[in-house]
């Protein structure tokens, strides 16, 4: 089965001060084991790698430029 890729950029939400964390977590709710969340933020998103750990997602973090992080999150898969 293909994997699936969900991308989203919430630096517009936080500029407007909407809080985007009920975006992501809508986001990621169908995404199965190997799937990818992609999250364009204007910080470090520090605190969500601990809730997206809990979640079974592991993270890749650049940054891309001053005010723009791109976070990349993979569901991992069942153990084996």
């Amino acid at each position: 089965m293909e994997k699936k890729i969900v991308e989203i950029d919430v630096r517009e939400d936080l500029k407007n001060k909407l809080e985007p964390f009920q975006k992501i977590m809508s986001a990621i709710a169908g995404l199965d084991a190997n799937d990818v969340f992609i999250l364009h933020a204007p910080f470090k998103p520090v605190p969500l790698f601990g809730v997206l750990k809990a979640k079974g997602f592991e993270h890749k973090a650049e940054e891309i430029d001053k005010k723009h992080w791109k976070v990349t999150f993979t569901k991992r898969g069942a153990a084996k």
